[in-house]
């Protein structure tokens, strides 16, 4: 017979059931080398899965999923079958699995890209699924290639584990906002490129063609990615110009007035330099309910996008999902 929750959670140690249930602390200073190094391994990995997969629209057949250990990309096709990576963050490896069986895994720690990059490559080749990428970062400033990469990299486990255990908490609450809508919506998945969880949602309407100029990322990317109107929200790490882990949410084209519009919770705001709404990581965990504050930032922001841009909201939305229920239709 299945154990109860209840019976779980007594089988577990203070520590463990705590963190089954709380929104960890994620420190800036501490988390940023670890997930800088850690969004260099992903960018590895989901080159990989580019290198395997057809483009499939706004690039979604390359992003990570969130997984029960770490972040993984989908099943890639192989002559042999299938193979697929994950990044686990608890034993703290990156294993390859294979549809006939076979595994491998490379150890996660400090060091060098350059090692990291050829004992996955080398991995991949012994079983029997040698793939060629693009090998040098894209979004990044610098795009040394990765074979020629031995700067020392950090990797605290600890901040590493955290970083994860925060994505699966997003993820929870992401789907729920997903869940409220019936028109075009993505999975909800980790790019690589900016190292960030995201979900997004499209009006449906054509957009007009993005400037790009991304750095180090070609422009047809771009413009693929945003050729139809969205409202997108997602979660990153921080960088020099948001020094704490943020929430964002964003509109392409940004409708006028957007800047402007009301939004949830009070700690919000319109970050002008990035063009997007954002909301610290830290106010969500502080919060009496960190759901619920984090689901109103979701909607309010799209409801802001939906409204300024007119999209079709009474065609597009629906209540919420249920567990084991499905939508009315009348």
């Amino acid at each position: 017979m299945p154990l109860a929750i209840s019976e779980i959670l007594a089988t577990l140690g203070p520590r463990e059931s705590e963190a089954m249930h709380s929104w960890p602390e994620l420190p800036y200073e501490q988390l940023r080398p670890t997930v800088q190094t850690v969004q260099l391994w992903t960018q590895i990995v989901g080159k990989v899965a580019l290198a395997r997969t057809p483009w499939i629209n706004h690039a979604w057949h390359a992003t990570l999923r969130v997984s029960a250990r770490g972040l993984a990309t989908p099943l890639l096709p192989a002559d042999f079958g299938g193979f697929q990576l994950e990044l686990d963050f608890i034993d703290h490896q990156l294993a390859i699995r294979t549809t006939d069986g076979g595994e491998a895994r490379v150890s996660l720690g400090a060091g060098a890209l350059a090692e990291f990059y050829a004992a996955t490559m080398g991995a991949l080749a012994r079983l029997g699924a040698p793939t060629r990428i693009v090998a040098a970062p894209n979004e990044l400033p610098n795009a040394t290639p990765f074979a020629n990469d031995r700067a020392a990299r950090s990797y605290d486990p600890a901040a590493a584990q955290a970083f994860w255990r925060a994505l699966v908490q997003i993820e929870h609450v992401f789907r729920r906002f997903r869940s409220r809508f019936l028109g075009k919506a993505s999975p909800i998945h980790f790019f690589w490129g900016a190292a960030d969880l995201a979900v997004t949602r499209f009006s449906g309407r054509r957009a007009p063609l993005h400037p790009g100029g991304i750095p180090h990322l070609p422009d047809a990317v771009t413009r693929e990615a945003y050729s139809h109107e969205v409202s997108s929200a997602g979660f990153w790490a921080g960088d020099e110009r948001t020094p704490q882990p943020s929430f964002y949410s964003y509109a392409y084209p940004s409708p006028p007035r957007f800047a402007e519009a009301p939004v949830a919770p009070g700690e919000a705001r319109f970050d002008a330099a990035l063009g997007e709404f954002v909301l610290p990581y830290a106010a969500v965990r502080s919060a009496e309910d960190p759901e619920a504050t984090l689901l109103a930032f979701l909607q309010t922001t799209y409801e802001a996008a939906a409204n300024l841009a007119r999209w079709d909201r009474a065609a597009l939305e629906c209540e919420e999902g249920a567990v084991g229920t499905p939508r009315t239709v009348g």
